[in-house]
């Protein structure tokens, strides 16, 4: 019984830490990658639909994103979903493509990029916390009902705390790799 509880919130952590992974790849750094536009949802017919599922993206510069609508009546929504986004690009329309450009990063922006990363980071940290909490509630609701015993409660509420600084410390490295990275030239 507690180790399932301990493994739940071990898989749990685990996707919360994936989870800021890739919220850090939709940051931008310094080369521009597809993963970039993740976040994005296109108005498709009516139906908000993640701008991967409706275009092909290649990468022929550092700086440049080649995006192909699979659908070229959807050129102009996609378009607009990508100004609108908060890449701070303007796509050029080109009537098959649309190209985004990405401008060299400013230390200002930079700067700006890094508070994002640090405010997702503490988000991934909460949601961590967040299950420890409640894994803790559903030993201590076991002790209570005497399906186990404090010390094995103990024990485990250990292994817990442990748990949660292994995934905490997870996401302290991709928050100090992509700060790294954001502040590289």
């Amino acid at each position: 019984m507690i180790n399932d509880i301990l493994n739940d919130a071990d898989q749990k952590m685990d996707k919360s830490v994936e989870s800021t992974r890739e919220e850090f790849s939709a940051v931008r750094a310094g080369r521009a990658n597809p993963n970039m536009f993740s976040k994005i949802t296109v108005d498709y017919y009516g139906t908000p639909t993640p701008l991967q599922q409706l275009a092909s993206f290649s990468s022929p510069e550092a700086k440049t994103v080649l995006i192909a609508p699979y659908d070229m009546s959807q050129i102009g929504a996609v378009e607009r979903a990508i100004r609108d986004s908060d890449l701070g690009v303007n796509p050029a329309n080109d009537g098959k493509v649309l190209r985004c450009v990405f401008p060299e990063l400013t230390e200002e922006r930079r700067k700006e990029f890094i508070k994002v990363v640090r405010a997702k980071a503490e988000d991934g940290r909460v949601s961590v916390r967040n299950i420890r909490r409640h894994a803790k509630q559903s030993l201590e609701k076991l002790a209570n009902d005497g399906e186990v015993g404090k010390d094995d409660v103990t024990g485990a509420e250990k292994r817990l705390d442990a748990l949660t600084k292994a995934h905490t410390d997870k996401i302290d490295d991709l928050l100090k790799h992509k700060e790294a990275e954001l502040l590289e030239v």
